[in-house]
């Protein structure tokens, strides 16, 4: 593939671990993808890996031209990984998959033409899968209703990270964490057209799955921060605010209460309602004190949006024939090496 061809399909795939999974999954991609006949990279991310992944990869890399592969200094986690991946792709169109053969590379034209329909994020969503039902599928379907219904994207599945995106779409997401399931919640927020493309969910052959029941707790707790991100990232004090005004509104009545009683009836307000005069307290020092944080919210809001960003991931080294490497219109994002 020439250099300067203009890339029309990114192919990212992240691997932790997956030594066995790869030359398999290297050969279904390029079978596919020669059949598309459009030109395409394959971009391969080492998160870190502690088996022979990189070793695997950088045999692929020596004898195709078209494979890339970053490797990252450590374990990141798949949203930063993925985050390496898209940082790197020049497609026009990037798709993103797992790398442990539960994602069928035949179903990429699917995507595409999805794309092609005027879309600007294909999804995945699994009809039929084929994991455990107690501690995969209940915890997943009852996760999917959640950020359906908070996010106001109708989606089935947003937890596969086999999609397509316009490379335009991808630039303009910001990933950290573990968001990278909640992508078409984040690009919705700015208008992005996405649609649902159904796969099918084999099972793993080979090598030991890297989820477990204990991801459910993190994406109900990823879940609540989207949630915040979507209707509030930009202005903190409208959330902090209506809890702050409760609270000393409540408060404000109760000690209001309390006073009319004690200079017009003579009550003994410790004595007698001492409960009552906590409570009020309580609620003016809490009313105050979300005040505080959606002012403290909107000067942190104003200093990140206005700050650069910081990277989420380090690369090692970079094992790619691509010219534009060197190219000083392109900002480096990490530390690393390139191989040209």
């Amino acid at each position: 593939m020439n250099n300067s061809e203009p890339i029309a399909c990114s192919i990212v795939v992240p691997f932790f671990n997956e030594q066995e999974n790869i030359p398999p999954l290297y050969l279904k991609l390029t079978e596919v993808m020669d059949t598309v006949g459009e030109p395409y990279e394959l971009i391969f991310v080492d998160d870190g890996s502690r088996d022979s992944t990189f070793r695997v990869l950088q045999e692929i890399f020596e004898h195709d031209r078209r494979v890339h592969v970053v490797r990252l200094r450590r374990n990141f986690g798949q949203t930063a990984a993925l985050k390496a991946g898209l940082d790197f792709a020049h497609g026009d169109v990037i798709v993103t998959m797992d790398g442990d053969l539960q994602h069928d590379p035949g179903e990429i034209p699917q995507f595409l033409e999805k794309i092609a329909e005027g879309y600007d994020i294909a999804s995945g969503w699994r009809v039929e899968r084929s994991d455990h039902w107690l501690t995969r599928r209940l915890p997943s379907r009852v996760a999917n209703w959640m950020m359906a219904k908070l996010s106001g994207v109708p989606l089935h599945d947003f937890g596969t990270t086999f999609k397509a995106y316009r490379r335009e779409i991808a630039s303009e997401i910001h990933l950290y964490g573990e968001l990278h399931r909640f992508i078409p919640a984040l690009a919705s927020s700015f208008g992005a057209k996405i649609g649902e493309v159904p796969i099918t969910n084999p099972s793993r052959q080979t090598g030991k799955s890297n989820y477990g029941i204990g991801r459910t707790i993190r994406v109900l707790l990823d879940l609540i921060s989207v949630k915040f991100l979507l209707d509030y990232s930009t202005r903190p004090l409208q959330f902090f605010g209506l809890f702050g005004l409760l609270g000393t509104g409540a408060g404000g009545v109760l000690m209001l209460v309390l006073a009319f009683r004690k200079v017009f009836l003579n009550d003994p307000i410790m004595g007698a309602h001492a409960p009552l005069f906590l409570l009020g307290m309580a609620l003016l020092v809490g009313g105050i004190q979300f005040f505080t944080m959606g002012l403290l919210g909107e000067m942190l809001a104003r200093t990140y949006y206005e700050s650069q960003n910081k990277p989420i991931y380090s690369v090692r080294e970079v094992k790619s024939r691509r010219k534009e490497m060197s190219d000083p219109a392109d900002p480096p994002r990490s530390t690393g090496s390139a191989d040209s």
